[in-house]
């Protein structure tokens, strides 16, 4: 009866939220954007028939069109006609990036190249009045605000909203009309947004407003509270800011409200987590706790020394590595401390006889049931209002590739936390300390791996959600093994489908 009850109120969990994310959508029409040689693009068009401005909306890095979709949604709704794309090697651009990550003149050019090819397209519908702003994160706030800055060959723009922004190209004067967002929680990039908004002002402080929007010349500072830098996306301070800005340049008054999306997104992943306990009950059942299937319950010794050896190991053997295994920014050497990670802590492990009985016939079969089932499941909510999850083709090897470090290394923790039966301090020590081998690994080599700062706030998610299915499914099998490979999977899928490819 309690599993039957779960599963109902999951399941209502699930209707409710894409119910209301769906809602969001209401009175809009959501169509492909066509043109030669853009970037795959969406076009949002506003209620009415009427012409208005358009607003190009740009990702940042690892990021996709999904990312933005509540700026998208909520500037449509305004009024404004939105146009939002994947840049060259991320979401379902199958074009990698290129050029030279290192120079303006390199692989920023070539994006910002690629934003107004988009902006000269959405430009030539129909319902685009000839005015023209752009949006952009992280990323592409520097993109933005680059292809804002006046060029003959180039769509004038009246104005730019730059989230969590960086750049070394504002001028006091340039780009046009120009709007700061910064979550209260990204403390540098809240000060960078300050840095920028000085260039115009000495005297400027958070929250104010310096220059003259009839002159092009407006500068203003907003601070999202109580968000960093992935959740101000789904601020309702930070998108009414955004179009309250816009309709000030535009001279408009349409601004309505913004949807708060981001309760009812992690409300859909809640009620997809909620549904895989009663799922995982499906499974066969293992021995009940006290009496495991194989290996005895690991002693505190050998699990201290498979918990803490890794972390201090790993980031000094790799540092002198330089890897180029995949054709993806950042995880060809995520594979390898995966791989690593994984390897010294399944040997640890062995040295310890705690693979003993691990892995019978039926391990392999209801693995592989798990990792489609957490893909398929979470793929298509996350894909439908967070993130782009579906790979195209040419991601398939980089899954592949993924894979084969993401699978050793949650094997290796699945085992070290006995399935999810291990006491909670063993559960955040083993965890915790990857996450501080991956800290250490960006210390030894910053310049190149700065950028898996940026996915800790996953892998923070992904223990959160997929270790507690995990601990489920462990505890429910009494086969650590086939959570563990299972969500090793997942977690494969989950970073192919993110990271930029890169030629």
């Amino acid at each position: 009866m309690k599993r039957i009850a779960v599963a109902l109120c999951a399941l209502l969990a699930i209707l409710v939220s894409l119910w209301h994310l769906d809602s969001a959508r209401k009175g809009l029409t959501i169509q492909p954007l066509a043109g030669a040689d853009i970037a795959p693009a969406t076009l949002y068009l506003p209620p009415g028939t009427d012409p208005a401005p358009l607003v190009v909306v740009a990702h940042g890095f690892a990021g996709s069109r999904q990312w933005m979709e509540s700026f998208s949604l909520a500037l449509a709704q305004s009024g404004y006609l939105v146009a939002s794309f994947d840049f060259m090697g991320h979401g379902r651009n199958p074009h990698p990036m290129t050029g030279d990550v290192t120079s303006v003149e390199g692989t920023t050019r070539l994006m910002v190249d690629e934003l107004r090819a988009v902006a000269r397209a959405a430009l030539a519908h129909p319902r685009a009045d000839g005015r023209l702003a752009y949006l952009g994160h992280s990323m592409a706030s520097d993109i933005v605000i680059r292809a804002a800055l006046p060029d003959p060959e180039s769509p004038a723009v009246q104005a730019v909203v730059a989230v969590s922004a960086f750049s070394r190209a504002v001028t006091p004067a340039e780009p046009a009309n120009l709007l700061l967002i910064a979550g209260a929680w990204e403390s540098r990039l809240a000060d960078e947004g300050l840095r920028l908004l000085r260039l115009t002002d000495p005297a400027a402080g958070p929250e104010s407003e310096v220059g003259e929007i009839t002159q092009g010349t407006a500068r203003r500072l907003i601070l999202a509270p109580h968000v960093e830098h992935v959740a101000v996306l789904q601020s309702t301070v930070a998108l009414d800011a955004a179009a309250l800005w816009l309709d000030r340049v535009f001279g408009r008054d349409g601004a309505r409200p913004a949807e708060n999306r981001g309760g009812w997104i992690l409300l859909l992943l809640a009620g997809v987590a909620a549904l895989a306990w009663p799922l995982a009950r499906a499974l066969p059942a293992g021995p009940p706790a006290g009496a495991p299937a194989g290996a005895a319950p690991l002693g505190l010794r050998p699990f201290l020394a498979a918990c803490l050896l890794p972390p201090l190991a790993v980031p000094l053997l790799l540092a002198p590595i330089e890897t180029r295994i995949l054709p993806v920014l950042v995880a060809d050497y995520l594979v390898l401390h995966f791989a690593a990670y994984g390897a010294l802590t399944l040997a640890l492990l062995a040295r310890a006889g705690a693979l003993a009985g691990q892995f019978p016939a039926r391990v392999w079969p209801l693995a592989l049931l798990v990792g489609a089932a957490s893909i398929a499941g979470f793929g298509l909510a996350l894909d439908q209002a967070v993130a782009s999850f579906l790979p195209h083709a040419g991601r398939l090897a980089v899954i592949a590739g993924l894979a084969l470090g993401a699978v050793p290394y949650l094997l290796g923790d699945a085992i070290l936390t006995e399935g999810g039966r291990a006491p909670l301090w063993r559960v955040l020590l083993a965890r915790g300390a990857f996450l501080a081998s991956l800290l250490a690994a960006v210390a030894l080599n910053f310049d190149r791996l700065m950028f898996l700062l940026i996915i800790l706030p996953v892998i923070l998610l992904f223990f959160l959600i997929f270790g507690t299915l995990s601990g489920v499914i462990g505890r429910r099998t009494g086969l650590p093994a086939i959570a563990g490979i299972g969500m090793g999977l997942m977690l494969a899928w989950s970073l192919g489908v993110t990271f930029p490819m890169f030629a």
